[in-house]
């Protein structure tokens, strides 16, 4: 965080508890949406102090947010702090322009990609027919795409040798053949697990698809067409009544970890939107650094 926003920050949670008579908990999150600002200039590489930011600058910041997943609802809260902030620097003449004045709201009518929530996500996995034989692979497609944030096409390209299940990490390739390093929690793992030894192992499998995750009864790589259409049954037989694809656990993903308050650039990175070379291995450092704020902010991490 910017050292020197910080002395102005103090001063509006002051003004806030003072002169607002606000309760703590929605001070807290008037400053919450401060800080997230601040991440995404660090995010940046930007050095803008206070007076520096402009209409633009915001409005790119909003737009970003919104993309990684962040509800309408959620994106009119972080807006509104960020409205009353530099309302509050006019107030005490600690900026001369408000760059916020005509920072829109976005419309909360306005259709985006339906989110899961966590106890969505659990009734979905409940609704797969473990039964058959394709059962445990697609429990362990689902955890897996929403632990990882993984794309439909990533899911599909996994491999066994991507899989690092001592130092709970997988390896994405991504768009651009681009790799990344991405935590995965432990109730994914688990599902893996069971389906490779109890069903995986067991299969004929295709010569070119040995090291493939995710096989069809033939013993090769699925579709996308095959993950959608599973998803779309389970959700249906789970009595959830929302446009649901495999993107939607992705959007699920980043929209709990965001909300959760979790540091915006270890989203980012495990979305795999920053540019990383596919040489570049984390820093023991870093790991540890994605996989605590996976196992602080996600659900079933």
């Amino acid at each position: 965080m910017h050292q020197s926003w910080q002395p102005y920050i103090q001063q509006f949670k002051v003004f806030l508890r003072l002169e607002k008579s606000m309760s703590e908990n929605t001070i807290e999150a008037y400053i919450h949406d401060i800080e997230k600002l601040i991440q995404f200039i660090d995010f940046k590489n930007l050095y803008l102090q206070i007076n520096e930011v402009d209409i633009e600058f915001l409005q790119q910041y909003v737009k970003w947010v919104s993309e990684l997943g962040m509800t309408p609802s959620s994106q009119s809260r972080l807006v509104s702090g960020i409205r009353a902030f530099y309302k509050f620097l006019m107030i005490e003449d600690l900026v001369k322009h408000n760059p916020a004045e005509l920072l829109e709201l976005p419309r909360l009518e306005r259709k985006l990609p339906d989110v899961l929530n966590i106890s969505e996500i659990e009734q979905i996995l409940a609704a797969i027919d473990l039964t058959k034989t394709e059962g445990h692979r697609n429990k362990a497609i689902i955890e897996t795409m929403f632990s990882c944030g993984l794309r439909v096409t990533e899911t599909i390209l996994l491999k066994i040798s991507d899989i690092y299940t001592n130092e709970n990490f997988v390896k994405v390739t991504g768009k651009g053949n681009k790799q990344r390093i991405v935590p995965i929690g432990t109730p994914a793992l688990k599902a893996i697990d069971y389906y490779v030894t109890g069903y995986r192992n067991h299969m004929h499998i295709d010569p070119k698809s040995t090291d493939i995750l995710f096989l069809n009864n033939k013993g090769k790589g699925l579709s996308r067409q095959m993950i959608f259409l599973m998803l779309k049954d389970n959700v249906q037989k789970a009595g959830i009544a929302k446009d649901v694809s495999p993107h939607t656990l992705r959007h699920s993903f980043a929209t709990s970890l965001i909300e959760g308050g979790a540091d915006l650039r270890a989203v980012q990175q495990m979305l795999g939107h920053e540019s990383i070379t596919t040489t570049e291995i984390y820093t023991h450092l870093d790991r540890d650094f994605l996989r605590d704020t996976l196992i602080q902010f996600h659900p079933r991490a």
